[in-house]
């Protein structure tokens, strides 16, 4: 799955590019804005950081969490 971007106008979210999804297919997805406001603080550019996910391409991550311990 890929992100798709989108405009928000008039209480609809409006995809830039053509989405290859069936009508009325019900979808759930989080609104993060595009643009970087820092808000004259570093630390939020951190936090939105933080707060993206990414694949890992590990499907058990926490089961190599204590692989580099002595």
């Amino acid at each position: 799955m890929k992100a798709v971007h989108a405009i928000y106008e008039n209480g609809v979210f409006r995809p830039l590019v053509d989405v290859d999804l069936p009508d009325q297919l019900e979808v759930e997805f989080v609104p993060r804005p595009v643009s970087q406001e820092t808000n004259g603080s570093p630390q939020n550019v951190v936090y939105d950081i933080l707060s993206q996910s990414f694949d890992s391409g590990e499907p058990d991550l926490a089961s190599r969490h204590d692989e580099h311990q002595p």
